[in-house]
């Protein structure tokens, strides 16, 4: 079964941070840190929903400059997301310009942040074009089981890690997949079409036997005729959705490893910074940020089954082979030379 997310690192494995996943057959994304984004077509841009920061520091917030220049003049609603003090910083951001003239504008961009404390708590802001940006209250809550965002095509955990400084990492997971079998809609004398996308999603979202399936309608809902779910089952199969972690900027600690294995434990796919190389771990440590060695066995540890290393310091022009090298030999278990 394909994937419905596919992620890319924007800036490769040495620039800013910035992992942007989009949905297979739809025009939408979410991006993971908010580095430079210089080479992300304004297209792509425009299909964001939800931007999730995981600190503020200049290589992974200097981005939302460029998201702010392309969506300006747009209908448009971004949810961003970030540790305790994020929405005063998207805030002096914002207020950095002058914004005299948005009573003439049409259009309203508007940013709805979420900040996220050590306890998961969380406080809403909202920024209007159309006020100026200034910033309005929308109250406090609590994350659910870590579970930041719910979308019927995909779920953002996150937990708060530490890098002297909070900083969060993110888990997206698919719902399972529904894979639809011709061959049994055949012996049941079924036709394919858009209804399966209906029966697709009542799956996925857990409804019971007796729920109305409309076979045969149109993309506008009529026609066809109708059959119980229950009834339906035997034409569909069911595999797990992709899991894909992403966790950067952290110091390599009990408490780290152990929220980060819990929150990427067995993700298909591990987004993990590998800043340092195995021989300046003691730089690593003054730094709060993870080495190869470090990398490959956190992933190692949380049962992920494709590691990709990113975030390789600037000090190692030209050695990006020898980072991947000692991140993969960590991950396989094998002991340094």
């Amino acid at each position: 079964m394909r994937p419905l997310l596919h992620a890319t690192l924007i800036n490769g494995r040495t620039g800013d941070p910035a992992l942007y996943l989009e949905t297979l057959f739809e025009k939408r994304a979410i991006l993971f840190d908010l580095g430079d984004i210089a080479l992300l077509p304004p297209r792509k841009i425009l299909r964001l929903e939800h931007v999730l920061v995981s600190h503020a520091h200049v290589d992974h917030f200097i981005g939302f400059d460029r998201l702010l220049r392309v969506l300006v003049g747009r209908d448009k609603q971004i949810h961003l997301y970030g540790p305790n003090g994020f929405a005063d910083r998207v805030h002096h951001k914002l207020q950095a310009y002058l914004w005299n003239l948005v009573d003439r504008g049409q259009h309203d961009l508007v940013f709805v942040v979420t900040e996220i404390d050590a306890s998961l708590g969380t406080r809403m802001t909202r920024f209007r074009f159309k006020a100026g940006f200034a910033a309005e209250a929308m109250g406090t809550g609590r994350i659910d089981e870590g579970v930041v965002v719910r979308d019927p095509a995909f779920r953002v955990s996150t937990a708060v890690l530490a890098h002297r400084t909070p900083c969060l990492g993110f888990a997206v997971q698919e719902p399972a997949h529904v894979n639809i079998w011709k061959t049994r809609l055949a012996r049941l004398g079924l036709p394919v079409g858009h209804w399966l996308r209906d029966l697709k999603r009542a799956v996925i979202e857990n409804r019971p036997d007796d729920f109305p399936v409309r076979i045969g309608a149109s993309t506008t809902g009529s026609g066809g005729h109708e059959m119980p779910l229950g009834k339906l089952r035997d034409v569909l199969t069911i595999t797990p959705g992709q899991k894909i972690g992403y966790v950067t900027d952290v110091a390599d600690t009990a408490d780290n490893r152990k929220a980060i294995t819990a929150l990427v434990g067995n993700a298909d796919l591990l987004f993990i910074e590998a800043a340092f190389a195995r021989a300046d771990a003691d730089l690593a440590a003054d730094r709060a940020h993870l080495t190869t060695e470090a990398a490959g066995q956190i992933a190692r540890q949380a049962g992920v089954r494709r590691i990709e290393p990113f975030h390789f310091s600037s000090r190692y022009p030209g050695q990006e082979e020898r980072m991947l090298n000692e991140v993969m030999a960590a991950f396989a278990g094998q002991s340094p030379e």
